[in-house]
């Protein structure tokens, strides 16, 4: 299956999950007025606002170029993940919220029973099935936005364990335990919410990719057999993709047609890498006195 194709598919299969569970969650909550059963409804309604978003997004980045975008549109991804972690900020700030006011209150509602233990149960069984998927799907076609989505699905297993766990302790004669442990996940999902902004930030200004793509990078215009050094290497990431820019030293003595299939070599070795994009490479005869012998990778 296609990129455009995977990646519209993950965005239908998490909206089409967020609204079962909010029909099973409403409806337990509608039956039993359970304050952790509840909290988890009206989480998963904004699961489903972000996730409509989230659909919206990705058929927006899976466009194919135009004359106005020749690289198309995976550019916007990035966009698409600061709303999903926006999202997930609010999510652990109204936790906060809901907690805080609940201890104070001394108010902890009423127990859900079975009914409350099963939903929540199948809720965390479900999210971290979505979790997965959102996951492997990201990693294999590289999309930033399915990774945020993926972590917002992580986060929605921790708050169903914290929700399980209020309606277990006040079955058991414990309520106190639903907001306590609220307040402990709360903390695990603004951390969540900080590593999307981070890894999106770095999308989104230019930043420099980790340090063994570079090294993956060098080493394949390396490996070309009349490659005898390469420098100035630039790689930086444009939207969730990284261009490269590179010089490589070749022999003097050569004919331009013997330079271009050296360049022409090289750009498709490169390119080849997953996460790469663009490729410009310039190639430097020996006699320019740009030679770099003792730094072949040096920028």
């Amino acid at each position: 299956m296609d990129r455009s194709s995977a990646v519209r598919r993950v965005g239908v299969v998490v909206l089409a999950a967020n609204l079962v569970l909010v029909a099973a969650k409403g409806g337990v909550w509608w039956l039993t007025g359970s304050l952790a059963v509840g909290s988890e409804a009206v989480n998963s309604l904004a699961d489903v606002a972000y996730s409509l978003v989230v659909v919206g997004g990705l058929y927006l980045t899976t466009q194919p170029p135009d004359f106005e975008h020749p690289h198309g549109h995976e550019r916007i991804e990035p966009f698409v993940s600061l709303f999903v972690a926006v999202g997930v900020l609010a999510a652990g700030a109204g936790v906060i919220w809901s907690a805080s006011t609940t201890l104070l209150a001394g108010t902890y509602g009423r127990s859900a029973g079975v009914a409350g233990v099963a939903v929540l149960a199948a809720t965390a069984v479900a999210k971290y099935a979505l979790y997965r998927y959102c996951l492997g799907v990201a990693e294999r076609h590289h999309s930033p936005a399915l990774r945020a989505t993926a972590l917002d699905n992580r986060n929605d297993i921790l708050t169903a364990g914290a929700a399980l766990a209020g309606v277990v302790g006040s079955a058991l004669g414990h309520p106190l335990l639903d907001p306590l442990a609220a307040l402990v996940v709360a903390v695990g999902i603004l951390y969540t919410g900080y590593e999307i902004v981070r890894d999106n930030v770095n999308y989104l200004v230019g930043a420099a990719p980790p340090e063994d793509l570079r090294r993956e990078i060098v080493e394949r215009a390396l490996a070309h057999p009349d490659v005898e050094g390469a420098h100035d290497v630039v790689a930086h990431y444009v939207g969730p993709e990284v261009d490269v820019s590179l010089h490589v030293e070749v022999e003097g003595e050569m004919t331009l047609r013997e330079a271009h299939d050296i360049e022409t070599a090289v750009v498709e070795s490169v390119r080849a890498i997953p996460e790469v994009d663009d490729v410009f490479v310039h190639v430097d005869p020996k006699a320019l006195g740009e030679w770099k012998a003792d730094e072949p990778d040096a920028q």
